[in-house]
């Protein structure tokens, strides 16, 4: 059963690098837990999935994103 194609929300909004630094873009892409989604979940094409993913982890690095949501202790 096939699935209905999902177009990439970051070509549609004309926007060619995706920027470590934009929090609220890169927040989409993320689950509740801090994990990043997968393209088949986010609509992402393939280059722009590589792109989120690279600027998720160095938003992770400089502290702008946490690595785990909601962990205590």
């Amino acid at each position: 059963m096939k699935r209905p194609q999902k177009t990439c929300a970051i070509c549609e909004s004309g926007v060619r690098i995706v920027d470590f630094k934009d929090e609220r873009t890169l927040q989409r892409f993320l689950t509740e837990r801090g994990k990043i989604l997968p393209s088949r979940l986010s609509g992402a094409c393939a280059r722009h999935q590589r792109q989120i993913s690279t600027a998720i982890k160095r938003a992770r690095q400089v502290a702008l994103l946490p690595y785990v949501k909601g962990h205590v202790g």
